[in-house]
C-alpha cells in the first residue's frame, strides 16, 4: 500500500508561542490509502500541527512537506494536493449548496465543464446533491459536515485532513462521515484525522499519533502501542457454577489473588472480573489451572484493551 514516499511527513516539526511548546519536535508519516488518526486532548497541539500542515501557520523549526513538497518553500503547490476540513467553518449568507461549492472550485481555477462535473461529483459523494439549491446557513450540523468535507474535496486532493469531522454529529451522521472517509482511503488519499471519539478512530485507522503537551508519544497501529506502552492487559470476566455455600466465586477470588498477572479484582456474586496481563496463550493457560484448581468455570470471556483504554495508558492527563 505505501507509495515510494510519504504524502503527509512531520520532520522534526516545532510551534512555539512565546514560552509555550504547542508543538516540540513532531515526527510522523502518513501514505497514501492510510488513514492516520491524530490523538491527544484539548490543547495538546493537534490543530496547530493541521494548521501548519495547511499552510495556514509557520512552523517555529522543523519542516511539513504534502506529496514531498515543503509547506514553508512550496506553500501554493502543497495547496493544490491538500484539502483541509477545520474544526470550524463558516457558511455564507444568500448562497445555496451549490453555489458555495462552485465558489471554492474557481478558488482553485477550475474552469467550464470541469469545474461543473467537479460540483455534481462532491455533492454526489456526499449526499448534498438533494440540497443543492438549499441555503447553507439552513443546513443542519451534519448536513454543514457533509458541506466542508465536499470543499475540501472540490479540486480532488491527494491528501486530506480532517480536524474533528464528526464532532457534534448524531450517530447515524457519525457512521454515514466514517463510510465516507474510508472510501477516499480506497482511492488511494491519504488521510489524517483527529477526533475525541476514539471508539470510531478505533475503527477507521490504520495507525494512530498520542500527542500530549505538544510532544509525541506513540505512534503505530493500536495492538502495536498497547505492546509498547506496557504489557498487555484484558479485561476478563469468569463465572462459575456455584457451590451450595455459594463461595466458589470468593475462593476463586483469594486464588487469583496470589497470582502476579492479575489486577483490580471484583468478585460478585457467581462471576468474577479482573484485569490480566499477558497474551491469549497465557489466558488459556489460566483457564487450564483454574478447572485443574477445581473450580467450575462455566463462562471465561476476555476483551481487548480499546484505544480509549491505551490513550488513558499512555497520556498522564497534562495540560499547557
Amino acid at each position: 500500500m505505501p507509495a515510494s514516499h510519504p504524502m503527509i511527513e512531520l520532520r522534526n516539526l516545532h510551534r512555539y508561542f512565546d514560552e509555550t511548546r504547542a508543538v516540540d519536535n513532531v515526527s510522523f508519516r502518513v501514505y497514501a490509502g492510510q488513514v492516520f488518526g491524530y490523538i491527544g486532548p484539548n490543547g495538546a497541539g493537534k490543530t496547530t500541527s493541521m494548521r501548519i500542515l495547511a499552510t495556514l501557520d509557520l512552523p517555529t523549526a522543523g519542516d511539513a512537506l504534502i506529496d514531498g513538497f515543503s509547506v514553508v518553500n512550496d506553500p501554493d503547490r502543497v495547496r493544490y494536493r491538500l484539502g483541509f476540513m477545520p474544526d470550524y467553518f463558516g457558511t455564507y449568507a444568500n448562497v445555496n449548496v451549490r453555489e458555495y461549492l462552485d465558489f471554492f472550485a474557481r478558488a482553485y481555477q477550475i474552469r467550464g465543464q470541469r469545474r461543473h462535473d467537479a460540483v455534481e461529483r462532491v455533492m454526489g459523494f456526499t449526499g448534498l446533491d438533494v440540497l443543492a439549491e438549499k441555503p447553507t446557513n439552513g443546513l443542519s450540523k451534519g448536513m454543514k459536515q457533509r458541506l466542508c468535507l465536499g470543499r475540501s474535496l472540490i479540486h480532488d486532493p491527494a491528501v486530506l485532513v480532517l480536524d474533528e469531522p464528526a464532532a457534534g454529529l448524531d450517530p447515524r451522521a457519525r457512521i454515514e462521515v466514517r463510510s465516507m472517509i474510508r472510501s477516499l482511503a480506497n482511492e488511494g488519499k491519504a488521510i489524517l484525522i483527529s477526533s475525541h471519539i476514539l471508539t470510531e478512530l478505533a475503527e477507521v485507522c490504520d495507525e494512530v499519533a498520542i500527542i500530549e503537551q505538544g510532544r509525541l508519544l506513540a505512534v503505530g497501529s493500536v495492538d502495536e502501542i498497547r505492546n509498547q506502552a506496557r504489557p498487555p492487559q484484558n479485561a476478563v470476566e469468569v463465572r462459575l457454577l456455584d457451590d451450595v455455600a455459594g463461595t466458589g466465586a470468593a475462593e476463586l477470588g483469594r486464588w487469583l489473588g496470589d497470582r502476579s498477572d492479575v489486577k483490580e479484582l471484583n468478585v460478585n456474586g457467581d462471576s468474577v472480573r479482573f484485569l490480566h496481563a499477558g497474551t491469549p496463550e497465557d489466558e488459556a493457560s489460566l483457564l487450564r489451572s483454574m478447572i485443574e484448581a477445581g473450580f467450575r468455570v462455566i463462562a471465561f470471556g476476555s476483551k481487548d484493551q480499546t484505544l480509549e483504554d491505551v490513550f488513558m495508558q499512555v497520556t498522564e492527563g497534562r495540560v499547557q
